[in-house]
């Protein structure tokens, strides 16, 4: 195995070489300010990706638009299978004008985003999604990504990036040197998770013109084909509702040192759990509601999500007996109680979970120190409450635009949430998976056992689904 691999990498060496200086066929970047980046200023890369050397080209820091306040993260990279370079190369079944467009994007608590590169830095082990992509044959196109610590970084700056880095693929179309440009592709996890979301739901609305005009991103399509989407801290003005739904109860908060809640946050948790139902009932999920006690179709719908994880892992041979929540007879896992989940989960968060009442979490920042929901504004210990601006907040929530008129939202979505997940609630994504569902999208959603406030964890799985939808 060892002289095999090494006869590989030695090979892939000598093929890539020549690229040093060679021009790639056709590709031209276009840059979206006065730096001017020569077309074959590209490295060749080879990397070992599990038991398969990787081989790659890439063109780094590329600006996507023509007028960012924040040039230095407003790049993006463009990274390609060398074997897409020559004639006849295929990688997975997939050739240069079939091979889809993977765009992964850095954000972290609506923090800036950062370039992924292609690396074996799976907190998980083995290669990060950018390198896995490329060993399947995916053209991975990365960019960096404004955030709230920015000066120019607050809402709704991180979608506008990722829609103008769309635009930037598509105006691009026939200068890149491979890739489907009706096959992009988003993945993200948390407000990265958020930010896929954003970005599949909103192909092409109208509401985001005046952002992408401002800073000069290219005038074409910004719809995608999917979205892999995992615990998205998402719909944030009703956010705070289904965290209190399922963790009522829970006094104990544990986001740094296990801390009791205020009186405040108490009474806080009481309201935003009883207001859940009638937001949930809101919604019109065909067969999905609540009672006003919280119970219902809806509540059994969750319950059977963590059912199925707990079933998926004890048909792997995983120990799910003996919890509480967890109702296990012979090998069928054959119920689950939420209150009960909740004490076993434990609670990350005071109430308000999002929208704190004095107006300092990270999505405050994110609208700028301002509220963004009608309670804790109302509530506020705030010394200056202030509410953010109602088409920010809008903008920022991608159950406004699913199967809207004059929106392409994307035909493919994939959405995991983990069992151990305290960060936000099940209830959020599923109500994203079910809205989509009832608009006539493709959903795949599942919970995962074992997994916390997390993603791309399950890279074969997820690359298996989209080999299945691009083909």
């Amino acid at each position: 195995m060892r002289v095999k691999l090494l006869c590989a990498f030695i090979l892939a060496v000598v093929l890539c070489a020549p690229s040093f200086s060679a021009e790639p066929p056709g590709f031209i970047p276009d840059m979206r300010d006065s730096q001017v980046m020569p077309p074959n200023n590209f490295i060749c890369q080879t990397m070992l990706a599990g038991n398969k050397l990787v081989s790659f080209r890439s063109w780094i820091d590329i600006p996507y638009m023509a007028n960012s306040p924040e040039p230095e993260y407003n790049r993006l990279n463009v990274y390609v299978p060398e074997e897409y370079f020559y004639e006849g190369g295929t990688v997975n079944g997939y050739t240069a004008k079939t091979a889809p467009i993977f765009m992964p994007n850095g954000v972290g608590g609506y923090m800036p985003g950062r370039q992924f590169v292609p690396a074996n830095d799976n907190r998980h082990g083995g290669p990060g999604v950018a390198l896995y992509a490329l060993s399947r044959g995916y053209v991975v196109v990365s960019p960096a990504i404004r955030g709230r610590t920015l000066e120019h970084g607050k809402a709704p700056a991180l979608i506008v990036d990722y829609k103008a880095a769309v635009r930037w693929v598509r105006h691009n179309k026939d200068k890149l040197p491979a890739g489907d440009t009706e096959k992009i592709i988003s993945d993200g996890l948390s407000a990265g998770g958020a930010l896929s979301s954003l970005l599949g739901a909103t192909g092409n609305a109208k509401e985001y013109e005046p952002y992408l005009k401002e800073v000069g991103a290219y005038d074409e399509r910004d719809d995608i084909f999917a979205s892999v989407v995992y615990c998205p801290i998402t719909d944030l003005e009703h956010a705070d509702m289904p965290y209190e739904w399922i963790f009522n109860g829970v006094n104990t908060y544990h986001m740094g040192p296990a801390r009791e809640m205020d009186e405040n946050m108490q009474a806080a948790s009481d309201a935003l759990k009883a207001a859940f139902p009638a937001y949930l009932n809101s919604l019109n999920l065909e067969g999905y509601t609540l009672d006003e006690n919280g119970n219902g179709s809806f509540r059994r719908y969750i319950e059977g999500l963590y059912i199925a994880a707990a079933q998926k892992a004890l048909d792997a041979g995983e120990n799910v007996r003996g919890l509480e929540w967890l109702t296990v007879e012979g090998d069928k896992v054959t119920g689950a109680d939420l209150g009960k989940y909740a004490v076993w989960a434990t609670r990350m968060k005071a109430a308000p979970a999002f929208d704190s009442l004095n107006m300092k979490s990270f999505e405050n920042n994110e609208f700028g120190d301002k509220h963004f929901t009608e309670y804790s504004f109302k509530h506020s210990t705030a010394e200056k409450p202030a509410m953010a601006d109602a088409d920010k907040i809008y903008v920022m929530n991608p159950l406004n635009f699913i199967g809207r008129e004059g929106v392409t939202t994307a035909k493919h979505w994939r959405i995991r949430h983990g069992v151990k997940d305290r960060d936000t609630s099940l209830a959020v994504p599923a109500i994203l998976a079910l809205k989509l569902k009832q608009a006539g999208y493709e959903a795949d959603i599942a919970a995962v056992w074992g997994v916390p406030h997390d993603g791309n964890y399950d890279l074969p799985e997820m690359f298996a689904w989209l080999d299945a939808i691009c083909r």
